[in-house]
């Protein structure tokens, strides 16, 4: 694979792909600009080596409709204002228009195109589309670590139809670390799952069985597990489907003798409800008009302990409802644990970056990854379509 370093861009039209899917307010403002900061060194870096800049991302769900609420308009202010200097916005990805703007684009000028999932074709990664998107470019460069592991033509198909592919330094950042929680952890090794759905996490915790000392498991999904070995677990989130998996996952702990944790005291509620009377429950079965809403101080303590002890953590997953105040004490405590460690610590993006922001230990964490579903994907699957698609055009 090449990084930004192996090329020379002087000159060049470069096509970055990037991931400015940004939160929007009601009236279109930037609600948080991090993920147009995070792309900010390699914009910059290629500006200072003389090329081209054309800039490409997608932004919320139009679902291949030209919807105006979704343009990239307010990003490219933004991105303006954090470059400094000004950015040309595209009417469109393709088409005549873009073409001409590509044509007459000047070294350290930079273009944004317009919202790529405007087009239908570039979910489906339609090669015409990628083609087409690849028109008067000469490299491509993808730093959009969040969509790396969606097959689409910004990201595996245009690689086929440029005379060079690299990666950006946020990717290279992104796989450097995570690679570390994968091929050289140091021990002990401690993963923290949570979150809603067993389902979402199935071959992760199949390839940290091999890797992990230890497994620490918080949220919903616990009571699928808790469900598995015949707990009655109260009106707490299980998925009925999963629990024989669930059960299996359980025994395969047991055979790669893994230190396999499951909460040992519960923070109970009627609702996920900011004004439910919460309640500690220590043993099952839970109450049968309660659902299990966080970890309890006992499961906290314990876990704690073990993080205190590790020298690799890779979290994903809060350990409750974090966004009721009254259910995110587990999830915050976790989040100063990990901060406390003297491990490395990666946190896996989605809502467990989102608590850590929330707690106020980011400055302490070794890497919070900047996508949620793309860092599962990667610890999974020890890849992503879209790394695979700048390895195989290098080779």
């Amino acid at each position: 694979m090449l990084f930004l370093q192996n090329l020379d861009f002087e000159g060049k039209n470069v096509f970055v792909r990037v991931d400015f899917n940004v939160p929007l307010d009601e009236e279109g403002n930037i609600r948080d600009d991090t993920r147009i900061k995070a792309a900010l060194p390699t914009i910059k870096y290629l500006l200072e080596q003389k090329a081209k800049v054309i800039i490409a991302s997608h932004l919320g769900r139009p679902k291949g409709k030209f919807i105006p609420e979704f343009s990239l308009k307010p990003v490219s202010k933004r991105l303006s204002e954090l470059i400094p200097q000004e950015v040309i916005l595209a009417p469109d990805v393709i088409g005549d228009e873009v073409i001409k703007l590509k044509k007459v684009l000047k070294e350290n000028q930079v273009l944004l195109l317009e919202n790529l999932r405007f087009h239908p074709e570039e979910t489906a990664n339609d090669s015409t589309f990628a083609q087409l998107l690849a028109q008067e470019i000469d490299y491509y460069v993808n730093d959009a670590f969040g969509v790396c592991h969606r097959a689409h033509a910004s990201v595996v198909a245009i690689t086929q139809y440029v005379k060079k592919s690299a990666a950006g330094f946020l990717v290279k950042k992104e796989i450097d670390y995570l690679s570390k929680a994968l091929h050289s952890p140091q021990k002990p090794y401690t993963a923290i799952l949570g979150g809603v759905k067993v389902s979402d996490k199935i071959p992760v915790i199949e390839n940290l069985l091999k890797k992990a000392d230890a497994i620490l498991i918080g949220g919903a999904m616990a009571y699928t597990f808790f469900k598995a070995q015949g707990f009655d677990v109260g009106r707490s989130l299980v998925e009925e489907d999963k629990i024989d998996l669930a059960r299996l996952l359980l025994n395969r702990t047991r055979e790669e003798k893994v230190n396999f944790l499951l909460p040992s005291d519960h923070i109970v509620a009627a609702e996920a409800d900011p004004g439910a009377e919460p309640k500690t429950v220590d043993s099952f079965p839970l109450p049968p008009d309660m659902m299990g809403l966080d970890i309890g101080p006992k499961t906290v303590e314990k876990y704690s302990d073990i993080l205190a002890r590790a020298r690799t953590i890779f979290w994903n997953g809060p350990m409750g409802v974090f966004e009721i105040d009254t259910f995110s004490r587990g999830t915050k405590k976790i989040a100063e644990a990990v901060a406390n460690s003297e491990a490395l610590s990666i946190v896996g993006g989605g809502d467990s970056a989102a608590a850590v922001y929330k707690s106020g230990v980011s400055d302490k964490i070794s890497h919070i990854s900047t996508g949620g579903g793309a860092s599962l994907e990667f610890i999974a699957n020890e890849t992503l379509p879209g790394i695979e698609a700048l390895t195989e055009k290098e080779k």
